[in-house]
């Protein structure tokens, strides 16, 4: 599998973080389909199918990432 390189994937994190925390699911439909677009370049991106598999993904993927970063999902 291609691996995305590091830096698009922290600009899609942030462009994500900063669509969900601006309320894009309930607001414009132009501001909609960018989360959606980000969501879908997330999953694209880490070989996932869910954003929030995409996200921890994404984050371990990143330099500095650690076993106890807030994106490990406990088992």
């Amino acid at each position: 599998m291609l691996m995305a390189h590091p830096a698009i994937l922290q600009d899609l994190i942030a462009q994500y973080e900063a669509l969900t925390l601006l309320g894009a699911e309930q607001s414009t439909a132009q501001a909609r389909q960018r989360l959606t677009d980000v969501s879908y370049g997330l999953c694209v991106a880490t070989g996932t199918r869910d954003v929030d598999m995409a996200l921890i993904a994404a984050r371990h993927r990143l330099s500095g990432a650690l076993p106890e970063d807030d994106s490990v999902v406990p088992a």
